[in-house]
């Protein structure tokens, strides 16, 4: 409770620290979002909600955790948001808070497509911010024929090629990095297969059921599609559904048909994703790498939830929860301290083997 009151010193003290220790700059900033969960019902907690669980609890208020890391991982803020908050709606606090903090610099923002909206993107442009964002697999439809094009690729790592494309609405703001992975296509083909089979399955089963006896009531039937179609999203995109009805107002059966049109595209889109940035870097690789430096914002919840026990969340107030946070955050920054003078000193960048390796050490006294 002491020490929450310092936060946002703390934060500025460890920024100088980065800086004098390991030359860090921070105009490359990563962020990312994920929650914690709470046992009891946090009554107390006002910010305690339930919302999307990546930690897959669903039936457990949360609060939601903006944090913001540099590319060699270091924590350098975060903030506590509500647990049912959106992930997009998150971003405009955290670059003001930034901003107010340290400046408002020309940093380069790096974020994943759950907060890549296109309020934003002009919130960031407005600001002189540069970003580079994952977009929604959606809009790879419009790179079709580059997508298609084997000209012009890089690889960047076995089995990982990229490609710079200009802005498809003609403008010269933004530009787009295509990416492809085989070993994410293989993956991709086999989940959607995998749905594909189990959900016409449920459809022949239900067809044969049909045939054998008739349906009354054809609109039960139709609500019952929905739901299957709706656990099989993207396999349900592959095919459309009809009830066949018969003279008497029965539902005999059910017409399932492919759409051939769309599962050649989904075939060619499998491993396929796209970035999308306003900085001019003519490299697509080199863009490419930025974007995949994400995963450190991602290994910083990783270490902090298994080896920093952030989660769960025994707390119930709100101001007791977000000290709890602060300590888990300032042990996150011990950690990839460790990291970065391990690292210096040629001993790895393992900090949990060395913590375990230090563990059997035993005095002879």
């Amino acid at each position: 409770d002491v020490l929450h009151r310092h936060k946002d010193q703390l934060c500025t003290h460890l920024l100088e620290r980065y800086r004098d220790w390991f030359g860090v700059d921070f105009e490359f900033l990563l962020y990312d979002v994920t929650s914690s969960y709470f046992e009891g019902q946090a009554r107390r907690n006002k910010k305690a909600q339930r919302g999307y669980s990546r930690d897959h609890r669903p039936d457990c208020k949360q609060v939601n955790i903006g944090l913001v890391v540099t590319p060699e991982g270091l924590p350098v803020s975060y903030e506590v948001f509500d647990g049912n908050r959106a992930d997009v709606t998150t971003v405009e606090a955290m670059v003001e808070m930034m901003e107010k903090k340290y400046g408002q610099a020309k940093r380069i923002w790096v974020m994943d497509r759950g907060m890549s909206s296109e309020a934003n993107l002009d919130f960031l442009r407005g600001r002189k911010a540069r970003y580079l964002v994952g977009t929604p697999k959606s809009q790879l439809k419009q790179f079709q024929g580059p997508l298609l094009d084997p000209a012009n690729w890089v690889e960047v790592q076995a089995g990982v090629e990229v490609k710079l494309v200009a802005d498809p609405n003609g403008g010269n703001q933004e530009q787009y990095v295509l990416c492809r992975s085989s070993a994410r296509r293989e993956k991709e083909a086999a989940m959607l297969e995998l749905a594909r089979q189990r959900l016409r399955a449920k459809l022949e089963k239900t067809h044969a059921a049909l045939q054998k006896r008739p349906a009354r009531t054809p609109g039960v039937i139709e609500r019952r599609l929905g739901r299957w179609l709706g656990r099989f999203p993207a396999a349900e995109r592959l095919m459309s559904v009809r009830v066949e009805v018969n003279a008497q107002g029965q539902a005999t059966g059910l017409q399932i048909t492919d759409d051939a049109q769309r599962s050649a595209w989904a075939e060619h889109a499998h491993g396929a994703y796209l970035l999308r940035t306003n900085c001019m870097e003519k490299d697509p690789v080199q863009a490419w790498r930025w974007y995949m430096q994400l995963s450190q914002a991602e290994d910083a919840f990783r270490i902090s939830k298994s080896d920093l026990s952030l989660r769960p969340v025994f707390h119930q107030k709100t101001e007791r929860v977000e000290a709890h946070i602060l300590v888990c955050f300032l042990t996150l920054t011990l950690w990839r301290t460790l990291e970065m003078w391990m690292r210096g000193k040629g001993l790895g960048t393992c900090a949990r083997q060395l913590l375990k390796e230090v563990a059997t050490v035993r005095s002879l006294d």
